[in-house]
């Protein structure tokens, strides 16, 4: 079980160094300097002092060479220094910081809503006996993932702030601001969630164990709850950094569409002023929250599963093993 999370953390490591890296390459590969748009104004069209471009370059190493400003960032951002950003000059963790918690309220109603949403529909999918019911239901989520999530949060506002007034349209706050905004998120996890739930109770119930609590006198609707649901939501856990993703993407295109702030609008307004270091340390921590989810299931699955557990144990002898083969091995040649 050791080697099992050793392993899991070093590839927790390695996604955070690649992801930290890419963005870095892609952001320098850009062709606007991010500097001379933030002395004209964010394209203002006002003349650019010279000097003050080459001051403000110098303020962020951005005159460095290319391999000292990566080495640089990448030792600033192992000890947790983000840098300031170039628009506001204000420290990234801090306007991180400020726009966490309007995103993780989303965020969390919209989880709520996906979870409740997805696991009803995949219960009901599979309980019913009915060939054109469970056909039926077991569409939607396909339609659910297809639907553009702006298009869903503009339908939402058209029905529910502009022709029956029930919640604010742009920039609301409390459950009522929240409310559309989460449910627009929360369509495709939730979609995701029933399609995957559904397929693992769909093989779970053709399991003989299942067979062997009907035959004992349990009901279809003890049998799921009691026998089939546990080993059919290994796979639901399975895509939870998935949903993450997709939540973190999603939040960029609700907040915009909503006039929200937070983290995703931070995002959105970043890389329109190509603002290098805000836009590596959104990067950074959103790579942080998918390592960290990932990292959690995986010590989740031995609870879920037990054989998840023996596996890692084999894996990890074998490869002691091996190890100590090919030792033994180069000693041997040696002599």
């Amino acid at each position: 079980m050791a080697r099992y999370l050793a392993l899991r953390v070093l590839q927790a490591i390695w996604v955070l160094w690649a992801a930290f890296t890419l963005s870095f390459v892609v952001l320098f590969l850009l062709p606007a300097d991010p500097v001379s748009i933030a002395a004209d104004g964010g394209g203002a069209g006002t003349p650019v002092d010279k000097a003050a471009v080459a001051e403000l370059q110098a303020r962020y190493g951005l005159d460095k060479p290319l391999w000292d400003q990566y080495l640089t960032a990448l030792g600033h951002g192992v000890r947790g220094d983000l840098g300031h950003s170039i628009v506001t000059g204000q420290p990234v963790t801090r306007a991180i910081g400020d726009a966490l918690p309007d995103t993780l309220a989303l965020a969390g109603l919209a989880l709520l809503f996906a979870t409740v949403g997805g696991v009803a529909l995949a219960f009901a999918a599979t309980y019913t006996r009915r060939p054109w019911l469970r056909n039926g239901l077991a569409a939607l989520p396909s339609l659910g993932v297809s639907v553009p999530t702006f298009w869903t949060g503009l339908l939402l506002l058209q029905l529910f702030s502009f022709h029956w007034r029930l919640a604010p349209a742009f920039g609301g706050h409390g459950f009522a601001g929240t409310v559309l905004p989460a449910l627009t998120l929360a369509v495709p996890i939730g979609a995701v969630i029933a399609q995957v739930l559904a397929a693992g109770l769909e093989s779970t119930w053709r399991q003989p164990f299942v067979e062997v609590a009907l035959a004992k006198g349990g009901s279809r609707w003890w049998v799921q709850r009691t026998h089939v649901l546990r080993p059919a939501s290994v796979p639901t856990f399975t895509i939870a950094g998935v949903l993450v993703g997709n939540m973190l993407a999603g939040s960029v295109v609700v907040e915009t569409v909503f006039a929200r702030a937070g983290v995703g609008r931070l995002t959105q307004t970043s890389v329109m002023a190509q603002d290098i270091p805000m836009v590596q340390g959104i990067v950074l921590f959103t790579s942080v929250v998918f390592v960290s989810v990932n990292l959690l299931v995986d010590l989740l699955y031995p609870l879920l599963d037990p054989r998840i557990a023996g596996r890692a144990r084999r894996v990890g002898d074998v490869a002691a093993e091996t190890s100590t083969d090919k030792t033994i091995e180069e000693v041997a040649v040696r002599v």
